[in-house]
């Protein structure tokens, strides 16, 4: 009648080996990335369907919605600092290069105004 503590000790360990390969089949039937390596076609057809099945619910209308109706009060806030960051970016991506393409402009000015040599003066013929 009693167990024994080799007794008990045993069924644990039948019971753990049990475990562990149950949990080994389950994540090898849940492992959807070889599931799609495995059968490609199924896979593609499902993924369609679900997707056909999504875009006739009207779900992300109704996600875009309710996303829109909970920033609506922060959207002014949040857009008058947007719109300060992105002035100040723009105005300064533009002196960058209107300095870059000052610097050019020198540049060619410099090199057509260098000085060349001369040929020498001929004298005018005195005949």
């Amino acid at each position: 009648m009693g167990a024994t503590t080799a007794d008990v000790r045993r069924d644990i360990e039948l019971t753990r080996e049990r475990m562990s390969s149950t949990i080994a089949e389950l994540e090898q039937k849940l492992n959807v990335v070889q599931a799609v390596r495995d059968h490609p076609w199924p896979a593609i057809a499902l993924a369609v369907g679900v997707g056909l099945l999504l875009s006739g619910s009207g779900a992300d209308v109704k996600a875009a919605e309710a996303a829109a109706g909970a920033t609506r009060g922060a959207r002014s806030r949040a857009g008058a600092a947007l719109d300060t960051m992105v002035a100040a970016l723009v105005t300064g991506v533009q002196q960058a290069m209107e300095e870059r393409l000052s610097d050019w402009v020198d540049d060619v000015k410099g090199a057509i105004a260098s000085p060349r040599r001369r040929p020498p003066a001929i004298p005018p013929r005195a005949d």
